[in-house]
């Protein structure tokens, strides 16, 4: 086929998405190899820019795990994890803070607006956006518990900041970092703050990216999409186990929210946001209320 009838029957396919979903938000976490590798960084900003350049409301909330180890290391800190989660001490959430909301942060922002977008760096301390307690884990210890120091769970979403920028055509990025009562920072598992954001802004759709390909079936095949009912049994058969869990427990909650859809998505696909958003196939598993 001619390489430009080729680009006009893509742009034909992704015509109705883009009619259904003008004017619509999208809550995407950003993370694994899309934040690692340069050529999916520069393609992840693309993706998000043309979002927003054909009328959707995209909010980007971002990990950044490896990049806080790797300054831990240079600094001679070790660190512990519990259920996956960093064990963060004071000092330690100095550089978390540091690494999220000054360094990761503002390395996604400057990407995007060098793609042509007006993206917004956030933390949850801005506008309010995301009060936080200290997570506490039922793990066995001397008081049956394990002191995650801080490390946070969220008590609630703000989302005016976000809805003020998106009202402006801008772009919100946000750092997932949340502030207590007192004051105090506490470090959020990113996956959970896309999640409670998507339901505080009423998203139409929930999209993490991830290092797979996506949710798979007992004899290893993706599956393109899934009802909540079904995923769940999946979950109960252990077809669904390991790292995968969270990621559907944090769909299942947006879904229970009022979130339409969510998706997990290989992130290591070019422009895997948009083949997922704007394409008839996707690339990854869409999970419904079904």
């Amino acid at each position: 086929m001619d390489p430009s009838l080729e680009k006009a029957k893509t742009l034909t396919e992704a015509l109705p998405y883009i009619v259904r979903f003008r004017g619509k938000t999208i809550v995407i976490k950003y993370g694994g190899s899309a934040m690692k590798e340069e050529r999916l960084r520069q393609t992840f900003a693309q993706d998000i820019v043309l979002m927003s350049f054909v009328g959707l409301h995209p909010v980007v909330v971002h990990g950044g795990g490896p990049q806080i180890g790797e300054i831990l290391n240079r600094l001679g800190k070790s660190s512990r994890f519990v259920r996956g989660m960093r064990v963060t001490d004071a000092e330690t959430m100095e550089v978390v803070e540091m690494v999220l909301s000054g360094k990761v942060n503002k390395d996604l922002v400057r990407l995007i607006n060098h793609h042509g977008g007006k993206a917004v760096g956030l933390s949850g301390k801005d506008g309010d956006l995301i009060r936080a307690r200290k997570l506490l884990l039922d793990e066995p210890g001397e008081d049956g518990i394990v002191d995650m120091g801080y490390v946070g769970e969220i008590v609630s979403v703000q989302p005016a900041v976000i809805e003020t920028l998106d009202r402006s055509q801008y772009i919100p990025v946000v750092a997932p970092i949340g502030v207590g009562e007192r004051g105090e920072t506490y470090n959020i598992n990113a996956d959970l703050v896309a999640s409670r954001l998507a339901v505080a802004l009423r998203a139409d759709k929930l999209i993490l990216l991830t290092d797979v390909r996506g949710i798979l079936d007992p004899t290893g095949e993706l599956i393109s999409s899934i009802g909540l009912g079904e995923l769940e049994g999946l979950v109960r058969r252990r077809v669904v186990s390991g790292g995968m869990i969270p990621k559907v427990q944090c769909c299942a909650e947006a879904i229970r929210g009022g979130v339409r859809k969510a998706h997990i998505v290989d992130g290591r696909v070019e422009h895997s946001v948009l083949l997922e958003v704007f394409t008839d196939g996707g690339v990854g598993t869409e999970i419904t209320g079904d």
